[in-house]
């Protein structure tokens, strides 16, 4: 950066909604946090919709124009050959191919002890019910591109889906002008070392709308997949949004955000790093802090300014900083800063106070917590073993994060010998009765007394 360029710099500074000596219902503390504007996301919206639908309409064509003119590539062929993805792992320093698979090592770890086993129950005698759970056949991941590259969620949205025994999986990641219309190096390497073979060079919401309804690209085909997940940004998630009901998603991970609850005790530079961190990633990522220290407030407002000047992407930084989805939020207690979390409903929550532990068991509505001030959220972005994959824009309140489950179904059983029926049967037909559903009732009449007509 030029002398002038840094002189002119003027470091970010987070706004503040200060809730000291108020008192809000839950209702009301949701609608006052820190979020994106709204009219950014409903112009989104409406330019996703146009996009899945021209997808449907004109297919491959469609999507190498938008390749053209988001990404500035000419396409051929939209699917990576083979001998890319060897390439690419040979290409990538043996440091970096030792992080993903240590990386990849824990993630398998934490993604095995999370898959849900069958489970059984005779509720009388020789009636007997079971849950049996079942990967999907086809799953669908996204790894975005934009402003930094993220192997990362390759290995997060693969290893839980290879852990749940999916058999089948299809990577779009976007096409970089820098690498001739192929995705990055790296990320195609993270693919290639899970086992990956079928990735293609597609962006943005017209990738998961190739994954939803399938793609004819001359003789390669992408055939529809039965579940999409991964993480980007707000066209992704919105486009999941879209898809969703045509094909399994697994939430809205859009654009990053962070929450910290610190109290008096805390770090001030662990909270500014970290709150830098995530604004790093976009310039309308979410950076939070929620305090009841106006002091130490005052502390990571400084630290960050300190921080932030320093850091490689600080304009991207500070935009994100300075947007309406950031800021600093000043309660009156502890209790009152865990009650704005579980508003706020983060993607990422640490907890930097003095009985972390117990703070987070207090937390209902997070994607995942972060405890203690050795818990940085980039420590789950990359190798934790814990899965990056979050809901964000506060809908932590219902959705979780992405896991080995959501790539598996229940489908139960339902077995009844003659005796366990007719035991219940005439339960049933009451209830049959009752709903003016005769023909329910008859159905089990015609097993219990004999009644054949």
């Amino acid at each position: 950066m030029s002398t002038e360029a840094a002189e002119n710099y003027r470091a970010p500074r987070l706004s503040t909604l200060d809730l000291r000596g108020t008192h809000h219902t839950y209702a009301e503390l949701r609608s006052l946090m820190p979020r994106q504007n709204s009219e950014y996301v409903g112009n989104a919206q409406q330019a996703v919709d146009e996009i899945i639908a021209s997808v449907r309409e004109r297919g491959a064509d469609y999507v190498k124009e938008l390749s053209q003119r988001f990404d500035g590539v000419e396409q051929g062929a939209l699917r990576v050959p083979p001998e890319v993805m060897k390439d690419a792992v040979d290409s990538i320093s043996p440091e970096l191919k030792a992080a993903l698979e240590v990386s990849i090592e824990r993630n398998r770890a934490f993604a095995a002890a999370q898959k849900p086993g069958e489970t059984s129950i005779e509720v009388a005698p020789g009636a007997h019910l079971i849950n049996r759970w079942t990967p999907v056949r086809r799953v669908g991941v996204y790894v975005p591109g934009g402003l930094a590259v993220y192997p990362s969620s390759v290995i997060m949205n693969t290893v839980p889906a290879q852990a749940a025994g999916v058999e089948s999986i299809v990577l779009c990641t976007p096409p970089q002008k820098e690498f001739g219309g192929l995705p990055h190096p790296t990320i195609l390497a993270a693919a290639s070392i899970l086992g990956i073979d079928e990735v293609w060079a597609i962006g943005g919401a017209q990738a998961l709308a190739s994954m939803a309804y399938g793609l004819t690209d001359d003789a390669d085909i992408l055939e529809p997949v039965d579940t999409i997940t991964g993480p980007g940004n707000i066209f992704v998630a919105l486009a999941k949004r879209a898809l969703q009901g045509v094909v399994g998603v697994d939430g809205e991970a859009g654009t990053t955000e962070i929450a910290v609850i610190a109290d008096s005790s805390a770090n001030p530079d662990f909270v500014a790093a970290d709150l830098i961190s995530q604004a790093e990633h976009d310039p309308h990522a979410g950076s939070v802090f929620i305090t009841d220290s106006p002091e130490l407030a005052e502390k990571v407002q400084e630290a960050i300014a300190r921080r932030a000047s320093a850091t490689k992407h600080r304009d991207r930084v500070k935009e994100a900083l300075e947007g309406p989805q950031s800021g600093i939020i000043l309660t009156d207690s502890l209790q009152h800063s865990v009650d704005v979390a579980n508003a706020y409903a983060p993607e990422h929550l640490e907890v930097h106070t003095e009985s972390a532990s117990a703070v987070a068991a207090q937390i209902r509505n997070a994607g995942a917590i972060f405890i203690g001030p050795y818990s940085p959220v980039s420590l789950g972005d990359y190798a934790a073993g814990s899965n990056h994959v979050l809901p964000t824009g506060g809908t932590a309140v219902f959705a979780s994060g992405l896991n080995t489950s959501t790539f598996m179904k229940v489908v139960q059983l339902i077995e009844y010998s003659q005796d366990a029926l007719a035991t219940i049967g005439d339960h049933i037909v009451t209830l049959s009765t009752d709903e003016d559903l005769p023909a329910h009732g008859e159905a089990i009449t015609a097993r219990t007394r004999g009644n054949n007509a």
